[in-house]
């Protein structure tokens, strides 16, 4: 039956008999004008089924929307279940879809209460809610070996540096180093953590990691015994256009670190690195897997617990897809994504900081981790998902397709073919080994040489040394550029 009822005259059922529910049953009654007629409830809590509300029963639970729908004639859903997860949410959605009957999600209560129509009607989204999958449990016990240890986090201002910082204080390590180059972030953190975590000494220090000899003056002052190296340029299209910063900040920068972690002696080292850096078709992802050889080469060499993860997409995190989603949400639309089919794999932020401390403890040496993401998550999806998680629809905020971006995969896949992927103690944490490593004697040669071409701000030059180095590297050239020199790479198993 077509749901074309005028107006003047429309059935609504309403989702959630509580609070939120009774409310707006209350105001449809009062306000005849809105043209809106309240016939009921449906919620799941058997309680709630006994009861009368504005005159009103509740006529069944979720399930049975679609037989309450066609008994009572139902022109319009209304979602009213502030406290219910997106997986609530979406299945009311998708049944009131397969019917082609309309449905709202009506904000917070307070929102409700407040009487504000303004972008602040929109129902809070939870990051969790967009995964399309279960969230990796990243609440266990912390790990032993931060115990009592004096540990420093680079990039320690970040998304995911600060909430690492709040993870290892809650480890009770003896001294917390705080390690950054944007001063205001590093304050903000800093200060909380002083607050939260009052017997952890917290120090934080202002400083570039291209600054070869700060970083070596910084580690012999504090002795860590742990390090997780979290600083870096991540934005991809960024990148593209800066590409000698990626060279600097992400293969120098990680090389200053790496050595001044082997001066001091550090026994534990993480470094965070990206899905992107698998294959690399740009500049951020090139770089990140040169970062990743010269974090490999020092656990062969030195014989120490030196460790690579790779992350997908972070949700919430600083320039992610979902603060960018949220205020075009806001604005009133559109909603950008590149191209109707492009993937992408995501985690939360606990999940990622979950992989770096598990992975700080289950490494030997030279290992690459990598989370069970499951399925990637197309992004026009998760873009329509915010939209209706925030109580609207399409027709109010339309997606458009803007196209892929330079350096841009359709696809991202997190390692490269001829890895070996094994199980590790953690079920949700998988151990990578790819088939191809830099030479070790030859590495620090070619990053001398990046070096050079970035401070010439030679991309192509820059272009032509990822591809040496790494046989999988992909980046665009100037068609008049001579073909790339005879690699660095041996075909030989990674520790």
């Amino acid at each position: 039956r077509p749901h074309g009822t005028p107006a003047a005259n429309r059935k609504v059922l309403i989702v959630g008999a509580g609070d939120a529910g009774a409310m707006v049953a209350r105001e449809m009654q009062k306000n005849p004008q809105l043209g809106q007629q309240p016939v009921g409830f449906l919620d799941d809590d058997p309680v709630k089924g006994q009861k009368q509300i504005h005159g009103l029963r509740v006529l069944g639970t979720i399930a049975t929307l679609a037989t309450v729908v066609e008994q009572r004639r139902v022109d319009e859903v209304v979602i009213a279940i502030p406290t219910a997860g997106g997986r609530t949410v979406r299945d009311v959605v998708e049944r009131c879809q397969a019917l082609g009957l309309p449905s709202r999600v009506m904000p917070g209560i307070y929102e409700l209460l407040g009487g504000k129509l303004s972008v602040n009607r929109l129902r809070s989204v939870d990051i969790a809610d967009l995964l399309r999958r279960p969230q990796v449990n990243a609440h266990s016990e912390s790990p032993e070996y931060l115990k009592g240890a004096c540990v420093v986090v680079t990039g320690a201002g970040g998304s995911i540096g600060s909430e690492l910082c709040r993870q290892v204080a809650y480890a009770g390590p003896s001294r917390l180093l705080l390690l950054g180059h944007g001063e205001n972030s590093i304050f903000d953190i800093a200060a909380e953590l002083r607050t939260r975590f009052p017997n952890v000494a917290v120090q934080a220090m202002i400083a570039d990691v291209r600054d070869r000899d700060r970083i070596l003056r910084i580690f012999r002052t504090v002795q860590p015994q742990v390090v997780f190296h979290a600083a870096a340029h991540k934005h991809v299209a960024l990148m593209e256009d800066n590409a000698a910063e990626a060279v600097t900040n992400n293969v120098t920068g990680t090389r200053n670190v790496v050595d001044a972690a082997i001066a001091v002696g550090v026994h534990r080292f993480v470094m965070v690195s990206t899905d992107k850096a698998a294959a690399p078709s740009n500049m951020m992802g090139a770089s990140k897997r040169v970062a990743e050889l010269i974090v490999q080469r020092a656990a062969r060499t030195q014989k120490r617990a030196f460790v690579v993860v790779r992350f997908g997409n972070v949700l919430g995190s600083r320039g992610s897809v979902v603060p960018i989603f949220k205020a075009q949400i806001e604005r009133g639309g559109p909603v950008t994504v590149t191209h109707p089919e492009v993937r992408r794999y995501f985690m939360t932020i606990p999940e990622a900081v979950h992989l770096i401390l598990q992975a700080g403890g289950i490494g030997v040496g030279g290992e690459l981790f990598v989370l069970d993401m499951g399925e990637p998550v197309l992004l026009r999806e998760m873009a329509a998902d915010m939209i209706r998680l925030s109580g609207l629809d399409e027709s109010e905020v339309p997606i458009v397709f803007t196209g892929l971006k330079p350096g841009e995969k359709l696809n991202e896949i997190l390692w490269e073919d001829g890895a070996t992927i094994e199980p590790t103690a953690r079920g949700d944490i998988r151990r990578v080994r790819e088939a191809a490593v830099a030479d070790d004697g030859r590495l620090d040669d070619i990053i001398n040489r990046l070096t050079e071409a970035a401070a010439r701000d030679d991309r192509d030059r820059i272009a032509r040394l990822f591809q040496e180095c790494v046989p999988s590297v992909n980046l665009t050239l100037r068609p008049t550029e001579s073909a790339p020199g005879p690699s660095l790479v041996q075909k030989q198993p990674s520790v």
